[in-house]
């Protein structure tokens, strides 16, 4: 048998996986191994649900969106769902996947997620597992990198939205607001906003009050200007400081689902500035397609790069970009809280100074 490495997707989807897996899949061919895609995340680990990567399994891959081998945030196995007559408990089928691993003959195991995922990466490790990680979300939140892949599609995403809502705001002389994903970090929003030509970009990092974004919608209106647009991340606070959750998801990674704090925005926009204001909520939109040129090149030399130092022997550690250079650091340095937009960030002074609003002054 030859040797082999195993391959897995986790967590949320986003533009770019397949080029990963397709990228990994060819070094690992030109080396001699044989590729394992384990099926739905850790799921495919547990269950023993995989299919070999041959040659055919990832033609055509690079343009497709999603991931060929699924995903799933709920199927961490120190805390797998288990079905027990008409209950869902959660059992550790940690020593199960292990023992899998072992039967497969996987030497190196490689995780493309996010912090959820490249945290369970890490319990694995402690059992002995050797694996790599391999940074995904569109969120662009994760510590030790520059950026991850699947960003740069989302921004464009919700730019080619922004275009479309300016015809329409302007038309009817509305606000418009715009509630992006990004969980507990701006980035998304600060990103799109400024290339989409928002006008206010509420993000979790700055405190935002209502007086302030009606005073810049005021000066528009002043300037002959009567509508505008409001970027807004799903991680920003009310106006009471709290988070606004869509709904609670036991068994999943990240149980908490954020959503609505667009319909907050725009309702306070309504009733205390007097104009009419219409909510937009991309929602998955932003996680769907095919992936951005940019997209495609980064994962797969982020592909190749996991391949490259599996075939090397290195493991426990995360692949990533520094400097416009794809290197790789120890896997507990992806850990922790997310990377959030500093506050000093250059493109929050560039907003600035074109008069985009943050809602703080």
């Amino acid at each position: 048998m030859a040797r082999r490495l195993g391959i897995l997707t986790g967590g949320g989807d986003c533009p770019g996986l397949n080029a990963v897996i397709r990228a990994a899949t060819k070094v690992a061919h030109a080396h001699g191994y044989e590729m394992i895609g384990f099926m739905d995340g850790y799921s495919g680990v547990v269950e023993k649900r995989y299919r070999v990567l041959d040659s055919w399994a990832i033609s055509g891959l690079l343009p497709r969106g999603g991931t060929i081998l699924g995903t799933s945030n709920r199927s961490n196995p120190f805390y797998y769902p288990v079905r027990e007559g008409d209950k869902i408990v959660y059992r550790d089928l940690s020593d199960q996947a292990v023992a899998h691993l072992e039967e497969l003959g996987i030497e190196i195991l490689l995780v493309i997620g996010g912090d959820g995922t490249l945290a369970a990466a890490r319990d694995f490790m402690a059992k002995g597992v050797k694996i790599i990680g391999i940074p995904k979300t569109i969120d662009n939140d994760l510590r030790a990198t520059d950026q991850t892949f699947g960003f740069d599609t989302a921004v464009r995403t919700v730019v080619e939205a922004l275009d479309k809502l300016h015809t329409t705001a302007e038309s009817h002389h509305r606000v418009i607001v715009l509630e992006v994903m990004g969980r507990y970090a701006g980035w998304i929003a600060l990103y799109s906003g400024v290339a989409g030509g928002a006008d206010v970009i509420l993000i979790p990092e700055i405190p935002w009050n209502i007086e302030a974004v009606l005073k810049k919608i005021d000066a528009r209106k002043e300037e002959g200007k009567p509508f505008s647009i409001v970027v807004v991340a799903e991680g920003v606070r009310d106006p009471k400081g709290e988070l606004v959750v869509h709904k609670l998801v036991e068994g999943s990674v990240e149980k908490i689902r954020l959503g609505g704090i667009g319909k907050v925005v725009g309702d306070l926009i309504e009733q205390l500035g007097g104009i009419e204001t219409r909510v937009t909520v991309l929602g998955h939109i932003q996680r769907g397609g095919s992936p951005s040129s940019y997209d495609r090149i980064l994962a797969t030399a982020y592909g190749v790069k996991a391949a490259e130092l599996a075939i090397q022997g290195i493991h426990g550690v995360m692949v990533c970009l520094r400097c416009n250079e794809i290197k790789y650091v120890p896997l507990e340095e992806a850990a922790g809280p997310p990377r959030t937009v500093p506050l000093d960030h250059p493109l929050i002074k560039t907003a600035r100074a074109i008069g985009i609003s943050f809602g703080d002054e």
